[in-house]
């Protein structure tokens, strides 16, 4: 896999893409899409993987290394995934996406036994360069799974926000479920309440700005979007 000859720099926020060579689907099951959170979490380092001695523990507890990106929010569609980050270190996010991308492809190929390149060229990134587009880019990538109940829903408006907002708080396949969900004993904020889950240490989201102080505030900015009939 081949990449942009891009300055990555620390402190500075990206948003990172690709999709599959020919838009073919690159997740066909749920396998697939563990497979790759999975990797989120332990390609993020610099500890080599064998997948056969990081399943005998806890995947998500990995000594993965030192920490290659901060990933602020990512989403896997069928055939595409967003991600947010930040490098942690220089030649980090390339690193990262080579070890990603590799190990993932690997899997992808031999579980189907297919051949050639599964993604479509190198990576895409977009420079996050001021606040106002950072704080979309929460809304833009978590958004994209309404895409499959009402494909339409940018250009015709969503036919029940309600349900949209539902189904992405049921769709396990992004970071959506970490910023929604409360964790509590109790109700704190409202009825809402969800335990942590385990692909919650894919991100770490203390490197990125707090614009949502609460799980309610983060729904009401995601809802807004929904509702909302022109995108920026």
């Amino acid at each position: 896999m081949s990449y942009r000859k891009v300055s990555f720099v620390q402190n500075e926020f990206y948003h990172i893409y690709n999709r599959g060579n020919s838009k073919q689907n690159i997740f066909r099951d749920k396998r697939d899409y563990a497979r790759f959170q999975a990797l989120l979490f332990i390609a993020n380092g610099t500890s080599p993987i064998d997948f056969r001695e990081v399943q005998k523990n806890d995947i998500f507890e990995f000594d993965r290394g030192e920490v290659q990106v901060h990933i602020g929010a990512y989403c896997l569609m069928p055939n595409h995934f967003h991600m947010l980050l930040t490098p942690a270190v220089d030649y980090g996010v390339e690193s990262f996406l080579k070890k990603l991308s590799t190990g993932y492809s690997m899997y992808f190929n031999k579980k189907y036994e297919r051949t050639g390149g599964l993604f479509e060229g190198r990576f895409k990134s977009e420079y996050a360069g001021t606040d106002e587009y950072l704080k979309y880019l929460f809304s833009y990538i978590h958004l994209n799974p309404v895409k499959l109940i009402q494909s339409d829903w940018k250009e015709k408006g969503i036919q029940s926000a309600e349900s949209a907002l539902r189904y992405l708080e049921t769709y396990n396949n992004s970071s959506f479920i970490d910023y929604s969900s409360v964790v509590s004993e109790g109700p704190t904020f409202g009825d809402y309440i969800t335990p942590t889950r385990k692909e919650g240490s894919i991100l770490t989201k203390s490197f990125f700005p707090e614009y949502f102080e609460t799980p309610e505030v983060f729904k009401k900015e995601i809802f807004e979007w929904i509702t909302f009939n022109k995108q920026p």
